[in-house]
């Protein structure tokens, strides 16, 4: 069975959401409880394990904030 292993670099996140939207399974959302260096909320995975890998959220990521991975 495939696991998915997501990395965000924090720090270099925005916030600006695209990666939520293209999400299949919305399982992405804004850490509100806290801000950057750049005083951003920045996103994480909400629901790891409904994550499917298909690294959509990192195609689409203006500044290549996500890494996709999986583990078999």
């Amino acid at each position: 069975m495939k696991k998915a292993i997501l990395t965000f670099d924090q720090n270099a996140c925005k916030g600006c959401k695209i990666c939520l939207a293209a999400c299949p399974q919305k399982i992405l959302n804004l850490d509100t409880s806290r801000v950057n260096a750049k005083g951003y909320n920045p996103a994480f995975c909400a629901d790891l394990p409904k994550c499917t890998a298909c690294a959509i959220c990192a195609k689409v990521c203006p500044d290549s904030v996500i890494k996709v991975e999986v583990e078999e």
